[in-house]
């Protein structure tokens, strides 16, 4: 008897992770990317929101980007050089995430409207009516279907404050 059987259910196991090896959900992560820029690499990478700068399809603040280094490792050793990578760009996502999404903080599992207000607010942000507003705006594109990328964008421009 062999153990072909076993080591092909290890080997799919192991195909299934890395599918979705982030934290984040991916319809999660991509509905907050939707919200923050419509999902596209901005240009210019960067702009001006709430008196520092934000970049990157995330809209990642420099602080961000620290804080996300301590769960998601070097992140490309430049805040703007990761902000410019789609791939850094969601490792920092989800190392900031794996920082402050987390059940001890929350007092439950980590859900997207955590990570959508954790990542709108700051590490607070998941009790930050602040946030809300964010939140259904992440909700709306995560209900959407086929027309996830049809968020209001505009409407997003007069409401959404990025605090974190």
């Amino acid at each position: 008897m062999t153990n072909a059987p076993i080591t092909l259910f290890a080997a799919l196991l192991g195909c299934l992770a890395a599918v979705n090896a982030g934290y984040v959900p991916d319809d999660c992560m991509h509905c907050i990317c939707v919200v923050e820029t419509g999902c596209h690499m901005p240009d210019p990478l960067c702009h001006m929101d709430v008196g520092s700068l934000s970049c990157g399809p995330f809209q990642m603040k420099r602080n961000y980007w620290l804080d996300a280094r301590l769960k998601g490792g070097p992140l490309m050793n430049d805040w703007q050089t990761c902000s410019a990578s789609w791939k850094c760009s969601e490792q920092a996502v989800n190392g900031y995430m794996e920082r402050y999404a987390v059940q001890s903080r929350l007092g439950h599992s980590p859900a997207c409207e955590d990570f959508s207000r954790i990542h709108n607010g700051g590490p607070n942000g998941f009790k930050s009516p602040a946030t809300l507003g964010y939140w259904a705006l992440v909700k709306k594109c995560l209900t959407g279907g086929p027309e996830l990328n049809k968020v209001d964008l505009g409407q997003l421009a007069k409401n959404h404050t990025k605090l974190g």
